[in-house]
């Protein structure tokens, strides 16, 4: 067992990181860093070092992946501030670890294009690309030819294969067969700017001020937005799939007494959904798991969709690989999920209904919501709670469970919240009584 005392190190403490240098300033000990590339892959030892952690006495496993962001350094200091309050949190007799995952997002934000010097972090690969594609924005040409190019750089960005190439081929190159993207990467590039012009002037009256080429550009920023959080979506379900599923389970195998307890924020809250896909059917190490601002569908654990009901959510059923609740924490506060979210999942799947109301989409259109916006929807015996009354109550011990955090979370970054924290250690059952 840890000695008792020496259980959490103070603030300052070190702990190790996959590189081999130490984490400085971290708020809580024993922490291990799990990092995993966008394919999933990471260095070897990784769930050797997890399992090093249950034999020297830890019970529970807590582990936090991060959503938008686009630097380790920036991974860490979040781990570190959302971590902060938990020591405190926990009851007598909970020896707890702590690991957070380390993955190449990039920044999300309100601003209608992503920063060019986050869009070359997340994509080294595609640096030429994603200079070609500033330079037509801020060049705005009028000519259809700058346009058609436009649009054939923004499939070159997402990795679009318009071809039809072998699907061996594809996977080789990193890339997706054109039925499989969203529509607007593969409609006609100027339909596609006035389409996302238009949405932009019907979810912010005046945002879009310019005439002419001017507004279809303005539309053009938002779709080069739009196809980097399609990559950042698939990227997020791959690396929990493939990653971060497989590692647990290979943890499990190795160290079967260990409880995990999954915590994502934002695209990482998609991260640790997927990551119940990559585990066994077999293998249950997961205890809990909570999804905070999480930007994936609300319709993801549901068994039939209400407006489709030959469908099913893309995550059906993985709830139950969980042996404790699943918590989703939403707020209406959250601009990203109400109205950007929604945007990207509406283009996806119909480009040419952008030009109807928009608004917040969410709450108009229930098809493109987020789980984070309004919780979980359509899976029947589904819990809901204040975030005043899961605090002071606590949340059921299984099941889905959605909580009004809105209280507390009032934007979508807003995740370095002690109420947060209290909510994970609830669904953990690892918190005082």
């Amino acid at each position: 067992m840890l000695p008792r005392g020496a259980r959490h190190g103070p603030l300052g403490a070190s702990s190790t990181r996959r590189d081999g240098r130490a984490v400085t300033g971290m708020s809580v000990d024993p922490y291990r860093e799990i990092v995993l590339d966008k394919d999933g892959d990471g260095p070897a030892g990784q769930a050797a070092e997890l399992v090093a952690l249950a034999r020297r006495g830890v019970t529970d496993l807590v582990v936090f992946a991060h959503g938008w962001n686009n630097s380790p350094s920036g991974a860490t200091r979040l781990c570190s501030d959302f971590f902060a309050p938990f020591p405190e949190l926990l009851a007598p007799g909970v020896e707890a670890g702590y690991a957070g995952v380390v993955w190449p997002s990039m920044t999300f934000t309100d601003e209608p294009v992503p920063d060019f010097r986050a869009l070359v972090t997340t994509f080294p690969e595609r640096e030429r690309t994603i200079v070609r594609l500033t330079e037509l924005l801020a060049l705005a040409p009028p000519e259809e030819s700058a346009f058609t190019e436009f649009g054939a750089l923004l499939r070159e960005l997402a990795g679009v294969d318009t071809e039809g190439a072998a699907a061996a081929g594809a996977a080789a190159a990193g890339s997706v067969s054109a039925g499989s993207v969203p529509d607007f990467l593969v409609a006609d590039a100027v339909e596609t700017c006035a389409l996302f012009a238009g949405a932009l002037e019907e979810a912010a009256p005046g945002a879009v001020l310019d005439g002419g080429a001017g507004r279809l550009w303005k539309g053009g920023r938002e779709a080069l937005r739009q196809a980097a959080y399609y990559v950042m979506k698939r990227r997020a379900g791959q690396v929990g799939e493939r990653g971060l599923g497989p590692l647990l389970a290979e943890v499990a195998r190795a160290a079967p007494g260990l409880r995990v307890h999954l915590v994502g924020h934002s695209m990482g809250a998609r991260l640790v959904a997927y990551a119940l896909r990559g585990l066994p059917g077999a293998l249950r190490p997961v205890r809990s798991m909570t999804l905070l601002q999480g930007a994936f569908s609300h319709y993801a654990f549901a068994a039939r969709l209400p407006h489709d009901p030959g469908r099913s959510g893309a995550l059906r059923d993985m709830q139950l690989r969980v042996r404790g609740p699943v918590v989703a924490c939403h707020s209406e506060h959250d601009a990203a999920l109400g109205v950007l979210y929604p945007l990207a999942s509406r283009a996806a799947r119909d480009s040419a209904s952008l030009t109807g109301p928009l608004g917040r989409l969410a709450a108009r259109d229930p098809r493109w919501g987020a789980i984070g916006w309004d919780g979980v929807q359509g899976v029947p015996g589904s819990a809901r709670r204040t975030l005043a009354a899961a605090l002071r109550d606590g949340v059921p011990a299984s099941g889905c469970v959605s909580v009004d955090a809105a209280e507390a979370v009032r934007s979508h970054g807003d995740v370095r919240r002690p109420e947060l924290a209290r909510v994970v250690v609830s669904a953990a059952r690892i918190g005082r009584r």
